[in-house]
């Protein structure tokens, strides 16, 4: 019996060692997948860890209702909004984006590549402080067509085309000097940022307030009420994004460790 016992604890030491073995090895899959597709440069592995950190944190994303002002962490994506306050680089910069057919992800791109290439930083830091018409562009393609979004773009857009990479994303990321590649106009994208470690932050005073619009203007196939329909936009919010509880306050938290503030 004694030898049968072991044998059974044998077995199962065996089977959880291979369990972690398998895990380990997806996981490293996984960091190794991530980083095969990220853009960022040699000399940011701080900045790459932080990737990780934040692709590992969670997001609400199952919201029933939520209230005008949230008032408990548990309300928003604070974890990942924690990791970025928590990180350290001598260079940290807080965009402030409101006009979603503005240039602000032109911007974003030329401060990117002046301050890795030109200044030598490749550890800097843009966080994208989203909110106004700008806000719409986190929102995924499936909302955007159940309440009609494009058309609170004034024409700007029929279809969110800023959260799809285009052919230039492909390109060799090694060539950055290449007029027409990923790090050039070609690519002023919300997806070709993501992959070289922008942050972007979603405004839930922007979503309450689409939510108070929507149904202003009878665009609220459902009839949820605003607490619902807010939740609604707020799950629709793309993963990759962190929603806070307003975006102007968050710039002062930002602001408050060390970011500074463009426009």
């Amino acid at each position: 019996m004694a030898i049968k016992e072991d044998r059974r604890a044998a077995l199962r030491t065996f089977g959880v060692a291979a369990g972690a073995a398998i895990l380990s090895v997806s996981g490293q899959s996984e960091a190794k997948s991530a980083d095969a597709a990220s853009l960022l440069p040699n000399g940011a592995g701080s900045l790459r860890q932080l990737m990780h950190r934040l692709a590992a944190a969670p997001r609400r994303r199952d919201l029933k209702t939520v209230p005008m002002i949230l008032q408990s962490p548990d309300q928003w994506d604070h974890e990942a909004l924690t990791e970025v306050l928590t990180y350290r680089s001598s260079r940290r910069q807080v965009w402030d984006n409101v006009d979603i057919g503005g240039p602000w992800l032109n911007l974003m791109r030329n401060s990117l590549n002046a301050q890795i290439w030109s200044f030598k930083h490749p550890e800097f830091l843009v966080v994208s402080s989203t909110h106004g018409t700008a806000n719409l562009a986190l929102l995924d393609q499936a909302i955007w067509d159940k309440y009609g979004i494009a058309k609170l773009t004034s024409g700007k857009f029929q279809t969110n085309t800023l959260l799809l990479e285009t052919p230039s994303g492909a390109m060799d990321p090694h060539d950055y000097e290449n007029n027409e590649g990923a790090f050039s106009s070609r690519d002023n994208s919300i997806a070709a940022l993501l992959r070289r470690g922008v942050v972007f932050i979603s405004c839930h005073n922007a979503l309450w307030e689409l939510a108070e619009k929507l149904i202003a203007s009878g665009n609220n196939p459902d009839k949820l009420p605003v607490t619902a329909l807010a939740a609604e936009l707020t799950n629709h919010v793309i993963p990759e994004a962190i929603v806070v509880p307003g975006a102007v306050a968050t710039q002062l938290e930002l602001q408050s460790v060390g970011f500074q503030y463009s426009k």
